[in-house]
């Protein structure tokens, strides 16, 4: 543990959980109409800028709006992948009880599956935060971005594959639950085929409806409107990347041993969560564009809790953190951006543990 976070008695962790606890049942007295409207008002924006963009690129034979289309295009699937899917799967808007917006069967428009995302990380990321063995989210078990990590000569390679590991981050996280051992008898394609049907037919969808079918409705734009689908599912990549990345690996941010799984108490778990996580500060418009992720320290303190409400924790959650020595980790994005990196760089190289 660095001195960026107090290291707090039982009777402090007891009594810090415990004004956790308060701050989250207080809100969610307040969680109804306000948080479905918003919601609501979401999809339709993910509607309305995706039908814009894909008829934008169909008129991509006018000089410039093919980048209009780009533009809108990405618009949707970022919106579509942060706010809407993201939010929508972590079961923050059950309480409508409208079918669509259950976080149980909720779908959305990447290339994983929603079933697999909340197993990897509505469960195992949320309930194991950066706990050493347990959080497949640590590095995503080909970076090293902690000391901790045990280092090996292919890291060094790290910088270069992370840079292009971000262009199909989509398809990173499409790939991180899928199961390629060989099965006996068969081959490794079959085994793959085999084990991972819904993750197979998800993928190709995806491929179809954005390098098949919209492309062929375009006829002689065909090229241009594959080109136009293709850049705005980078771009949401890149985005997606950067906000992730920067919640969870900037300089502050710990990693803790397999042995934190035995601390139990609500005090243990909401200390990790903010020792574990990083905020990024923006404006409002950059907040929705992140999925509300720009407040990752709230996210994880309460991912039931509409996204929408983040901006109106994160002083109240600052001030507690302040009163028991926990540095409330946030800073403008080029910032954070710029520790993410520095971190991939150095953990290229061996480097051990900083004890304080």
């Amino acid at each position: 543990m660095t001195e960026y976070y107090k290291k707090l008695s039982d009777a402090e962790t007891e009594a810090f959980g415990a004004e956790i606890d308060a701050l989250k049942l207080d809100v969610k007295k307040s969680i109804g109409e306000q948080d479905a409207r918003y919601i609501r008002s979401i999809h339709r924006a993910v509607r309305y800028t995706a039908v814009l963009g894909r008829g934008l690129l169909f008129l991509s034979f006018i000089p410039g709006v093919w980048f209009l289309g780009v533009a809108f295009l990405s618009l949707s699937k970022i919106l579509d992948n942060m706010e809407l899917g993201h939010n929508v799967i972590h079961g923050q808007f059950d309480f409508m009880g409208d079918p669509y917006y259950q976080g149980k069967n909720f779908e959305w428009d990447i290339a994983g599956t929603s079933q697999n995302w909340r197993e990897t990380h509505n469960y195992k990321h949320h309930t194991y935060t950066n706990i050493e063995g347990h959080d497949e989210d640590i590095g995503y078990g080909f970076i090293r971005v902690f000391a901790e990590q045990k280092w090996n000569p292919w890291y060094l390679l790290q910088p270069i594959y992370t840079f292009f590991f971000a262009f199909v981050f989509e398809w990173g996280v499409a790939l991180q639950n899928v199961k390629f051992e060989k099965e006996p008898g068969k081959s490794l394609f079959r085994s793959i085929v085999d084990n991972n049907p819904a993750e197979l037919k998800k993928m190709k969808w995806q491929a179809i409806k954005d390098y098949v079918v919209f492309p062929i409705l375009a006829g002689p734009l065909f090229l241009s409107v594959l080109a136009g689908n293709a850049v705005a599912n980078v771009i949401r990549s890149l985005w997606t990347f950067t906000i992730i990345f920067c919640g969870h690996f900037t300089d502050k941010a710990q990693v803790f041993p397999e042995s934190a799984i035995n601390e139990t108490r609500n005090g243990h778990w909401y200390l990790r969560q903010i020792q574990g996580s990083s905020n990024i500060s923006g404006n409002k418009w950059f907040h929705i564009l992140s999925g509300n992720l720009s407040h990752q320290i709230e996210h994880h303190l309460f991912p039931e809790i509409p996204a929408n409400r983040y901006a109106d924790l994160a002083p109240k959650v600052k001030e507690i953190c302040e009163r028991y020595g926990q540095t409330y980790n946030t800073g403008r994005l080029s910032k954070q951006f710029g520790q993410v990196w520095y971190r991939i760089f150095r953990h290229a190289f061996p480097s051990s543990v900083v004890v304080s």
